[in-house]
């Protein structure tokens, strides 16, 4: 029996292996399925085993999992292709006969509302129907969807939203992969949902001030109707669909769907989750 973890060179795959070692499971019993190799050379010399699979090529998925195995699905990020990646990756389970199938999903899971949940709902269907022992991870936003945009503000001195004064419960990627682990290493997670967020929900108002004051230069949240910001992100170079899909994510916000602070990341991981100030702080440190 292994623990796998798909999309292991990701950033949030790579925290989950860390995750691991760090719980002193022995390298050995962790599997790594990447796409490219070379991009997990670090790995397999710590002794990770890396199994070699393209969810676009289901054929390579033979024979990646086996009997016993607890498998970490995280979401692919490829917006527009999961389901039928995941739906690859959810047939290879079943055919070897994993022990559990977790799922990295959304905040919500059917009641989201918006664009970016719909993939995420058909999958967890298709986890359901496939009768695979599962868990489902519901992961609210990650911290570092901001942070790791700011140099941007702090040239411009604002943060750009259209999200009025909805709050966002978000947490640190590391604070999801810990949980992550802590399902894969522990016991009675079977059947289980958790609606996984941060402690804490902000507004924007409240992260632009965090942001001056961490930096010490003045910087405010400047809220700006959906057509605008559709603009501004495209006029940054994001693609037109995804801009729009961002630009979605801030409406959801608006009506409260990223807000729930519902503590069961904490439980999971046994700690509270990490702040946005901390994490504003840890991205300015570079």
């Amino acid at each position: 029996m292994s623990i796998v973890v798909t999309g292991a060179t990701g950033h949030l795959g790579r925290l989950v292996i860390e995750g691991l070692l760090a719980a002193r499971v022995p390298a050995a019993d962790i599997a790594a399925v990447v796409r490219d190799k070379a991009k997990a050379a670090d790995l397999a010399e710590r002794g990770v085993e890396l199994r070699v699979a393209d969810y676009d090529a289901p054929e390579t998925l033979d024979g990646v999992f086996a009997a016993g195995d607890r498998v970490l699905l995280i979401s692919g990020s490829e917006v527009g292709r999961r389901v039928p990646q995941h739906r690859a990756v959810i047939d290879a389970a079943r055919a070897a006969g994993v022990a559990l199938l977790a799922y990295t999903g959304i905040l919500g899971g059917p009641d989201a509302d918006f664009e970016l949940a719909a993939e995420h709902k058909v999958t967890e269907r298709l986890v359901l129907d496939s009768g695979l022992p599962h868990t489902f991870l519901r992961n609210g936003w990650y911290h570092e969807n901001y942070t790791e945009h700011l140099a941007p503000v702090l040239e411009h001195g604002a943060v750009v939203a259209s999200a009025g004064t909805g709050r966002v419960a978000s947490a640190a990627r590391a604070d999801y992969a810990a949980a992550a682990v802590a399902v894969l290493t522990g016991e009675g997670h079977e059947g289980r949902v958790y609606e996984l967020s941060g402690d804490v929900a902000w507004s924007f108002a409240e992260y632009a001030a965090e942001i001056a004051a961490r930096s010490g230069r003045p910087v405010s949240y400047a809220d700006v109707p959906a057509e605008q910001h559709l603009a501004v992100l495209t006029g940054a170079g994001v693609p037109e669909p995804m801009a729009a899909v961002l630009v979605d994510v801030d409406a959801a916000i608006a009506r409260g769907r990223l807000a729930g602070t519902g503590g069961d990341l904490a439980r999971l991981i046994g700690r509270p989750t990490t702040t946005i100030g901390d994490a504003v702080s840890a991205a300015l440190r570079g």
